[in-house]
């Protein structure tokens, strides 16, 4: 309580988010003891600071190396990650894709806001083409890219994606992304009503809560869809699960033969 109140926005949605991910770790009844959160840097990773566990505030973008840090060196810890669009998709880019590639076993939690809120409204690589910021003050000229196909195609071996209106699929799909023996992505939509919304004149907090509410179509309806009829639609869902080799269980074989001698 000494905390409050928080430091969002009135409206903000990263509330949500995080309440869903306690929610979801409470789904799964981890540990509280065997349980770290890590964040990078950003509204959304102020979330850490409001949450009771072992948690890491970490530099910018950098949120992935650290847990998968604190993974190889426990691999029996729970690791969580919270990240922004900005702080995942732009300066931490390279680490997500290489995270998803090595099939980390970390649940990664992206809060898409669509903008870069606490350092100015900036556009980051999730602002959608033509919408505003303040270093796109006439609409963004930059394609957004689509982290969860971003993610799938780096390897990683559960991808979902939910929003702030969703409360209990974002619950549920965090608790199956937290399940899942290797690197579990999901992208949480969560509203910006101050820096992305006013700019963009999308409306108030519960404006922005409803727009979402249309744009999100479940996956097996999506994919029914035609192109047209996709149109400003977002899939949601699970949509992605694969099997690979878990990062850390592969390398302490590494470790085991390195200490047996062989080559």
């Amino acid at each position: 309580m000494n905390r409050l109140p928080h430091i969002w926005c009135p409206g903000c949605g990263n509330g949500i988010v995080m309440k869903a991910i306690a929610q979801a770790i409470d789904k799964q009844g981890l540990d509280q003891n065997k349980t770290v959160i890590v964040s990078g840097i950003g509204c959304s990773s102020r979330a850490s600071g409001y949450m009771d566990f072992d948690t890491l505030h970490t530099a910018h973008g950098r949120a992935i190396p650290f847990a998968t840090g604190i993974k190889l060196a426990n691999p029996e810890l729970n690791v969580i990650v919270i990240t922004g669009d900005g702080d995942c998709t732009a300066i931490g880019g390279n680490h997500f894709i290489h995270g998803a590639r090595r099939n980390v076993d970390l649940t990664v939690v992206l809060f898409n806001n669509n903008i870069y809120g606490m350092t100015g409204g900036q556009a980051s690589p999730l602002t959608p083409l033509g919408k505003k910021a303040t270093t796109a003050p006439y609409g963004s000229v930059d394609r957004a890219f689509d982290a969860c196909e971003l993610a799938k195609a780096a390897g990683a071996t559960y991808v979902a994606r939910s929003t702030a209106y969703h409360v209990n699929q974002m619950v549920d799909l965090i608790a199956e992304g937290i399940a899942n023996k290797g690197f579990s992505f999901v992208e949480t939509m969560t509203p910006c009503p101050i820096s992305y919304g006013r700019r963009n004149k999308l409306g108030d907090a519960a404006a922005m809560l409803k727009g979402m509410s249309q744009q999100a179509v479940p996956l097996i309806a999506y994919e029914k869809m035609s192109e047209e009829q996709r149109e400003g639609k977002i899939p949601t869902g699970v949509l992605h699960k694969s099997q690979f080799p878990e990062y850390c269980s592969e390398y302490a074989q590494v470790i085991c033969m390195a200490g047996e001698g062989e080559v």
